[in-house]
């Protein structure tokens, strides 16, 4: 009376369980962009944070921050002048300065996500670097400065975080 029917899946339950695939994966792609997205922020806040650092060290070895004077309203030029943090720029400040500029989306060799200005001379030497946020799309920054702060927020106008 019945037949025997093949073993196999019928084409309803292989089209089930394509679409429950396709919606996990979609899960999991949107996880990990936003995984990304933070990864890129902690590296910016990390390598402004090593360049804080050794802005300290270099000052406590020269016992100033360069003989030239940079802006002082912050752009991106100011980052790679040689008189920022020496003459020639201390390597490790500018290594951690590109770092954090790729992390943050920028093309490497080139400054275009971070911003730094500094004066020099006497008793008002201070600086700032500030880098642009990957994640956000209001353009927020991170910003560092000479007196040890580190903080989110917009550009510096100075050199002082805002």
């Amino acid at each position: 009376m019945y037949k025997n029917r093949s073993q196999g899946f019928t084409l309803i339950e292989l089209l089930v369980v394509i679409a429950i695939i396709g919606v996990l994966s979609a899960v999991v792609l949107a996880s990990l962009n936003t995984a990304r997205t933070k990864g890129n922020d902690a590296a910016v806040k990390s390598n402004l944070s090593s360049a804080q650092t050794q802005s300290a060290i270099y000052y406590d070895e020269k016992t100033n921050y360069g003989t030239n004077v940079a802006a002082l309203s912050p752009s991106a030029a100011n980052c790679t002048l040689s008189g920022f943090f020496g003459s020639p720029q201390d390597p490790n400040v500018k290594a951690a300065i590109a770092a954090a500029d790729v992390a943050a989306g920028g093309t490497s060799g080139t400054i275009s996500k971070t911003v730094c200005a500094t004066t020099a001379g006497g008793s008002s030497q201070a600086w700032v670097i500030a880098t642009q946020l990957y994640n956000t799309a209001n353009g927020a920054y991170f910003c560092v400065d000479s007196t040890g702060v580190a903080k989110s927020g917009d550009v510096p106008t100075g050199t002082a975080c805002l």
